[in-house]
């Protein structure tokens, strides 16, 4: 690159020392609202940017990258899924798109552990008895979870958060079993404690707890469609910090007002933050905003991960973390 500064453009407000150190590096454009970014102002910063530092909120398809001018050449993403990123047409126009794997897994993982705590044991609905004032004292056969102990965790999706999370179930005593694409190697196997399962149907009709950790794919959307969800036992519980789009949440939400799956913990949604009104209505039901990744170490190593794939590309080399369209 030239010796002059790149030119980049934050479409979120990040950690104060990630746009610091942003602002000591590069000519930055900083969104201090925080407030997502309207097409007309994405449209805006694909013609003036040389770097891009979008986040799962912006739509990066086709149509604005027709708009791109020809000085954008790299899309740094704040956050690992890229599924938000048409990465197969930003390659076509020669602009380099990167994100920051790995960094939010033991995070991510450490939540979905929690949802399966918090519908398991009715966290949810004694919290709010608690702040209501409406809690009259112990009784033996009130508020009754279920053990996570001795319950069969089906793991859907055996990547590095999958890995982690089953490593969070050993310690809890629950035997695990997974599905994925690829069937891990024998001795990562017996380290993990886990048994592979390939077919998903089995899985999912084997499995008390059901946890979503696999990306948003053409080949996975709708993965936990009507069909697979009604294999489920009555009593089983899914818990999904992956994708939305991975369940069909109308199905879902149908089958959980009818009494046919026990609970589910969601901090992702098929819609984005348009979450099915009637899911909100379930006391069997534990919905977060999507706070998987959020933690303030986690945030700043993504911040980390974004400076330095902006640096090594101005220095004229390869992102570290550049994705291709075979890694989706």
């Amino acid at each position: 690159m030239s010796d002059q500064r790149l030119n980049v453009v934050v479409t979120r407000r990040l950690p104060e020392p990630v746009e610091r150190r942003l602002s000591e590096l590069f000519d930055v454009t900083l969104n201090a609202d925080d407030t997502k970014m309207s097409r007309d102002a994405l449209v805006a910063a694909v013609k003036s940017a040389d770097v891009l530092v979008p986040t799962v909120t912006d739509q990066i398809d086709a149509p604005l990258l027709a708009q791109a001018g020809e000085r954008l050449k790299l899309v740094a993403n704040f956050g690992a899924g890229v599924d938000h990123i048409d990465v197969a047409t930003a390659r076509q126009r020669g602009i380099h798109v990167s994100n920051t794997p790995g960094v939010v897994t033991e995070d991510t993982a450490d939540m979905a552990m929690a949802l399966i705590l918090a519908v398991g044991r009715r966290i949810p609905e004694g919290l709010s008895l608690m702040q209501t004032g409406d809690w009259d004292g112990w009784s033996p056969t009130a508020h009754l979870g279920a053990r996570l102990s001795g319950r069969r965790l089906g793991i859907l999706g055996m990547g590095r958060i999958g890995q982690a999370v089953a490593r969070r179930a050993a310690a809890f005593g629950m035997p695990v079993e997974y599905h994925n694409r690829h069937r891990l190697r024998p001795e990562v196997e017996s380290d993990l404690k886990v048994t592979f399962q390939e077919s998903l149907d089995r899985m999912v009709g084997r499995s008390d707890i059901i946890s979503i950790n696999c990306p948003h794919t053409p080949s996975t959307f709708h993965l936990m469609n009507a069909r697979r969800l009604k294999l489920m036992k009555p009593d089983a519980v899914i818990v999904n910090t992956s994708r939305g789009e991975v369940i069909d949440e109308n199905a879902l939400t149908r089958m959980l007002r009818a009494g046919e799956i026990a609970g589910a913990g969601l901090d992702v949604f098929e819609h984005g933050h348009e979450i099915n009104p009637r899911l909100r209505e379930l006391p069997n039901v534990v919905l977060l905003p999507h706070m998987g990744s959020a933690t303030v170490e986690g945030r700043l190593e993504m911040g980390e991960r974004v400076i330095i794939n902006i640096k090594t590309f101005d220095d004229g080399h390869r992102p570290p973390d550049l994705v291709v369209p075979a890694m989706l």
